[in-house]
């Protein structure tokens, strides 16, 4: 049976969302919600679908949802996800929602409560961990070619001028850092943070976070958003006792180093993935083979759990960078 799924939230990465399920053969996009009108028509109009102008009147309209994409955004692209998701959620929709799963902890941990209470599935865009090199990376340290993981080095950074809330660069960036982190290395067990304003901002734009994690491995993130994109996005090493890897951008490439040879194994493009854009129809058609193969909701992939874990992680450095201590998770 074909997916009727719909859209809340279409701005730029809302309309991604409807791209991927329109040309996705296992889902028909049969909705799109805007709270601004004129977005929900040109969308519907653009995905030939039905618009709406509340998640209430959407569920009230009588058609039939096997699962919704929450992309609203909001202060810290995270304070407008809340309510349409716990609509949804209520009316038992599966829902994707957009990273982060909230910019409040309290609001993100009543949406898993609810989720888990109603057995419903809920995930969220974490879409750097679904390419084809990030697989690759988590079968090696699973089949322990690394050995004992010892550390991580993580940089994700960016060129972003926006000045809102003084933490807009950790709660809007970093939930994507973190859960990369915690897919290869697993739950974080105490924080120490550093961060300072960029010239002429008013945010802080940069941050180092260290991290101890649970079982034992050591690590730290470097963001910013002063970044200039010749850079890149970003960089993951991951150090173990038999070897390490190096992923770069997401996707681009993977290379794996033993410890004691001087070959190496690299790969580019894996899966024919070449730049980051495409990680969302890897990370949204992740997400409806789950649903189509009727996966139980506490075993969806990249889950509100993922990124809840994620972003307290992000509050534990904005609580050891305040008071200038070691914050235990």
């Amino acid at each position: 049976m074909t997916l009727q799924v719909a859209v809340v939230g279409v701005g730029n990465i809302g309309s991604i969302h409807a791209g991927v399920y329109k040309e996705h053969a296992k889902t028909e996009l049969v909705a799109v919600c805007d709270i601004i009108k004129e977005k929900a028509d040109a969308a519907a109009a653009k995905f030939g679908c039905r618009a709406f102008y509340s998640v209430r009147e959407m569920l009230d309209s009588g058609i039939r949802l096997d699962a919704c994409s929450v992309a609203t955004k909001g202060e810290e692209n995270g304070g407008e996800h809340f309510a349409p998701t716990m609509e949804l959620l209520a009316a038992g929709v599966p829902v994707l929602g957009e990273k982060p799963i909230s910019n409040r902890i309290d609001e993100g941990e009543q949406m898993v409560a609810l989720a888990k209470e109603k057995r419903v599935p809920y995930a969220v865009n974490l879409n750097h961990r679904f390419t084809p090199a990030a697989l690759r990376a988590r079968e090696w340290v699973e089949a322990e070619r690394l050995g004992k993981l010892h550390m991580i080095n993580m940089r994700m950074w960016i060129n972003n001028p926006v000045e809102t809330s003084p933490w807009f660069h950790l709660r809007a960036l970093h939930p994507h850092s973190f859960d990369v982190i915690r897919y290869f290395c697993g739950d974080v067990k105490r924080v120490a943070a550093f961060m300072m304003k960029g010239e002429g901002r008013a945010i802080w734009s940069n941050a180092q976070i260290i991290m101890e994690f649970e079982n034992g491995a050591i690590g730290n993130l470097v963001g910013s958003y002063d970044a200039g994109a010749s850079y890149g996005l970003e960089r993951c090493e991951v150090v173990g006792s038999k070897g390490r890897f190096v992923l770069d951008d997401a996707c681009e490439h993977l290379t794996f180093y033993p410890r004691r040879s001087i070959e190496t194994e690299t790969y580019s493009y894996l899966g024919g993935m070449r730049h980051f854009n495409e990680t969302f129809k890897s990370r949204i058609s992740d997400w409806i083979e789950q649903l189509d193969a009727g996966t139980p909701c506490d075993r969806i992939n990249g889950s509100g759990e993922d990124a809840l874990k994620a972003q307290k992680i992000i509050e534990a450095a904005i609580r050891s960078f305040e008071t200038a201590t070691v914050v235990e998770l």
